[in-house]
């Protein structure tokens, strides 16, 4: 019979000549303190099972908590790390900016340069063309000069010849 605390308050005993029969009191807080042994282990048990839960559900929030720490490190580790990334790239395209423009400057420069150097080269052609061509003008005259010279040094001389023979 399993005992509960209804049955326990409506529980009757019979009355004989002194009162309650004392083997049926005896044999019920029997049974009463049996079924409470039973309860009380059960609750004892209970209470380990319990305690046992509470550390592992304790143990299990500790490692979430940790976990939740790792992560909340690691996301931070991470956006530092990107970042990072970020402002290096930054900086490798500003030196390759300022790379290439010093180049391209260099690059005007040596254009600038060379084509300075084409237009005196132009300007030294044209003033040995001119050069030349008064030394040619100037050598010319000098021979037409010299023809002439020398014919009328010819004809001098066939004079004197003529003149020697006669």
């Amino acid at each position: 019979m399993g005992i509960t605390p209804q049955v326990v308050k409506q529980k009757e005993f019979t009355t004989k000549f002194r009162g309650f029969d004392v083997q049926e009191v005896d044999s019920f807080l029997e049974e009463v303190g049996k079924e409470f042994e039973n309860l009380n282990h059960s609750i004892q048990h209970l209470k380990e099972e319990n305690h046992r839960i509470t550390l592992e559900n304790h143990g299990h929030r500790k490692r979430e908590n940790t976990m939740k720490n790792v992560m909340i490190q690691s996301q931070k580790v991470l956006d530092q790390m990107k970042a990072n990334a970020k402002k290096s790239s930054q900086l490798i395209i500003a030196n390759a900016e300022v790379e290439a423009e010093k180049m391209l400057n260099r690059a005007y420069k040596r254009l600038s340069q060379l084509h300075s150097d084409i237009i005196e080269l132009k300007r030294q052609r044209i003033q040995l063309e001119m050069q030349i061509s008064t030394v040619l003008e100037s050598h010319s005259k000098m021979l037409e000069m010299t023809k002439e010279e020398n014919k009328s040094a010819d004809e001098t001389d066939s004079t004197l010849r003529f003149i020697k023979q006669a």
